[in-house]
């Protein structure tokens, strides 16, 4: 199976996103203003500054031509995950529920975390189990998820909450802790933790690297 990474003007972790799904199958990067998706069966929206964040975080991202054919690709059931910033853009497309806004004490966070899966049964939580704790790094300004009440009661019934963050570790403020949810569909996820950066013992972690699996499984298994 191939991924895909996007790389806007701004990012910073497309190429660590790339190492860590080299290590679980074939991976390239794209290029914002190419539409071509390159036949891949996953794509990555990395971590970083698309376009300096401004205005807001995603927000002209989302504008990129690339985003169209990503959002024709995640309208026909293909894997979309996004990452930190990536999680902004696909909240800014409305390829995700909800926002991320500016951290409760408009700090900076950075440091080892620990998320929950709350869902397991996804195509990116396959290769763990509910309840279980991943170790994964937190580096963001604007990581704070928001939905309308209904709207997170929904996502909650649905199953759409996939990672929350486990108590004891610096609060970016996010509504019921959320760090990652998905679409409705399933086959898009955005987090803010970023497990490109937990992949090899050396770093501490390799939690992260059960997502990329996980992903690499399911769209084997779609192929199929």
């Amino acid at each position: 199976m191939k991924f895909g990474v996007l790389r806007f003007p701004g990012s910073c972790d497309e190429v660590d996103a790339l190492l860590a799904c080299r290590r679980y199958g074939d991976a390239e990067l794209l290029w914002h203003h190419d539409r071509d998706l390159h036949g891949v069966d996953a794509v990555v929206v990395p971590g970083g500054f698309s376009y300096g964040d401004y205005l807001r975080a995603g927000a002209i991202a989302r504008f990129s031509p690339v985003m169209e054919s990503v959002a024709e690709f995640a309208a026909d059931g293909g894997l979309v995950f996004g990452i930190c910033n990536g999680f902004q853009v696909l909240c800014e497309a409305r390829l995700l529920p909800g926002a991320l806004l500016p951290n409760e004490e408009l700090r900076f966070i950075c440091r080892q975390m620990d998320v929950i899966v709350e869902n397991a049964d996804t195509p990116f939580t396959s290769t763990c189990a509910r309840g279980e704790r991943l170790s994964i790094p937190m580096k963001h300004m604007s990581g704070r998820y928001y939905a309308p009440p209904e709207l997170i009661d929904s996502m909650e019934e649905n199953g759409q909450v996939v990672l929350r963050y486990a108590p004891g570790g610096p609060h970016n403020g996010s509504l019921h802790d959320i760090a990652g949810v998905t679409n409705e569909a399933g086959n898009v996820m955005g987090l803010m933790p970023h497990p490109e950066h937990a992949v090899d013992p050396l770093t501490g972690s390799t939690d992260g690297g059960r997502l990329f699996e996980a992903i690499a499984r399911s769209a084997v298994a779609v192929a199929a």
